[in-house]
């Protein structure tokens, strides 16, 4: 029986398709203007990978920004549920997820199952989501993807003033004709958005071992940043961190067609 999981975010659109305990096959693209757009461009390259067709399909479940614009998906779950239940399936021992989307950020508590127990977070300043890496790549004129081994090379990251994704533009532009070095710039980046999301996560408390899912989780700058930040070791996904919630949505597409959810 082959279940998917498809999820459509602000950024970027993820669909899974298993079959039993196997996730089979993947894909991740920008996400287009229209979600269900998105949603069914990403679905289609996802099927062709195995050469199946919809009808194949015995369920599928949406989640993220765009979930209720999936023409295909028999029910919808939020990106919560989804991270959660992927990340604990993928890797029992964890009890924390951290998701940092495009537009937010996400501490999640789980127990033995996956259940959500409970969360936190923060879709009202970009300061704390991927948007923030987004617009400072943009004005330091580098690629989103190479700040992580950029932020390597930094010996003395900067520190920002400014929390606000606008003002702290300004400062790293400010920065730049200062003379300062771009890894310590890039460096204290991460360095800033990892401790407003710890901020978050410690405001549910911490509690067993954490990982962190999402786009984000692939930049492994602001991955050691936020293992500094919360004084812990984060678990490492060995799936792709970018399609977790494709995952979940998958896994929960797996209880439906059961008749277990």
């Amino acid at each position: 029986m082959y279940v998917a999981g498809c999820d459509v975010g602000s950024l970027s659109a993820k669909a899974v398709i298993m079959k039993d305990d196997n996730i089979v096959a993947s894909h991740i693209m920008f996400a287009r203007p229209e979600p269900s757009e998105s949603a069914r461009v990403v679905m289609e390259e996802t099927l062709r990978k195995v050469g199946l067709s919809m009808e194949d399909i015995a369920c599928c479940v949406g989640t993220g920004y765009g979930r209720n614009a999936i023409p295909f998906a028999q029910a919808c779950e939020s990106e919560i549920a989804c991270h959660g239940k992927a990340a604990q399936w993928l890797k029992p021992q964890v009890r924390m997820v951290i998701d940092i989307g495009g537009q937010d950020a996400k501490a999640i508590r789980v127990d033995e199952t996956g259940t959500v127990v409970r969360y936190a977070y923060n879709d009202r300043c970009a300061s704390g989501t991927g948007r923030f890496l987004e617009v400072m790549a943009g004005a330091m004129g580098i690629d989103i993807e190479a700040m992580g081994d950029i932020s390597a090379q930094a010996r003395e990251p900067v520190t920002l003033s400014n929390q606000c994704v606008v003002f702290a533009e300004t400062e790293i532009i400010s920065l730049i004709n200062a003379g300062r070095e771009l890894p310590d710039i890039v460096g204290g980046l991460h360095r800033a958005l990892s401790h407003r999301v710890a901020s978050l996560a410690r405001s549910i408390e911490l509690e067993g071992e954490i990982t962190m899912t999402g786009g984000v989780a692939k930049n492994r700058g602001m991955f050691t940043a936020l293992e500094e930040a919360l004084g812990v070791k984060l678990v490492r996904m060995d799936t792709d961190p970018q399609i977790i919630g494709a995952v979940g949505a998958a896994l929960m597409a797996r209880q439906t067609a059961a008749g277990n959810g």
